[in-house]
């Protein structure tokens, strides 16, 4: 379970689009993590993607290492933390974890902050559904 397959990335720029526009979000930085569930066949429960600003990180480097350590530690606690409350929903759930922290963390932090982060959205999720 701890792969990272291509069916798990959000790359549909319709699904994209409809994520940012109609999508809820909220903050726990360094990350913004905006989603939503749409009724589309899958087969993984959630599609993400991962972003980081070209604007606050001019090199490629250091977008390229963000985006590695937010990955990886995704990776490794999705399985615990996220799917296995995503199995009642209806749908798929995709959603967008931007950085938008100052500087370049290193991997044990940012695998704190991911676990906050996917709480608050599996929390999110539960008090979006009983609304």
């Amino acid at each position: 379970m701890n792969t990272f397959n291509k069916e798990e990335r959000l790359c549909s720029r319709k699904l994209l689009d409809l994520l940012f526009k109609d999508g809820s979000s909220f903050l726990l930085y360094p990350f913004r993590i905006s989603y939503m569930v749409v009724d589309v066949p899958h087969s993984f429960p959630a599609q993400v993607v991962i972003n980081v600003s070209k604007k606050r990180f001019k090199k490629a480097t250091d977008r390229n290492l963000i985006k590695r350590r937010s990955r990886e530690a995704y990776r490794l606690l999705k399985g615990g933390l996220l799917y296995p409350h995503l199995s009642s929903l209806p749908g798929l759930m995709i959603f967008s974890l931007q950085f938008i922290g100052k500087k370049k963390y290193e991997f044990d932090f940012m695998e704190k902050k991911m676990a906050l982060a996917l709480k608050k959205l599996q929390e999110s999720l539960v008090k979006d559904e009983n609304h």
